[in-house]
């Protein structure tokens, strides 16, 4: 139910008149088109962002995939490896797509050699985190 008191008749005439109100051309061309400073502003905002996400994001990303790549590409018998499921065992045969790991006696599966996620050559010494975590469990 409407009220037709003075407060309601002054909302509605304020609204009224900012609906009919017309909002001026920029500065620059009379058919309404932004100045060129405006549009070199948006992209000189545009610029710097991608140059910082090129350089914290895009770019190490690819330098840890080459990184990648060449480690997978230097397996070769012997080296024991981790696989991106947490399989550990050594290489007993290489292939050009995938790799034969022993991971038991006698026991080998075939892995894709994308899937390894770390390679540990054959005289490879423990790494200092690893050792702490076995003092701690014994």
């Amino acid at each position: 139910m409407r009220r037709a008191g003075p407060a309601f008749l002054e909302i509605e005439m304020f609204i009224s008149q900012a609906l009919a109100q017309t909002v001026a051309p920029a500065a620059g061309d009379a058919a309404g088109a932004p100045p060129l400073t405006a549009i070199l502003q948006q992209f000189g905002f545009l610029i710097p962002m991608f140059a910082i996400m090129y350089f914290l994001l895009i770019r190490p990303q690819q330098k840890r995939a080459k990184q990648h790549q060449a480690m997978i590409a230097a397996v070769r018998r012997g080296d024991t490896v981790v696989t991106s499921g947490g399989i550990i065992g050594k290489v007993a045969k290489v292939e050009d797509a995938m790799v034969t790991v022993e991971i038991a006696d006698g026991v080998k599966i075939n892995v894709i050699r994308s899937s390894l996620s770390e390679v540990r050559s054959k005289g490879e010494p423990v790494r200092e985190g690893d050792d702490k975590d076995k003092q701690a469990g014994a």
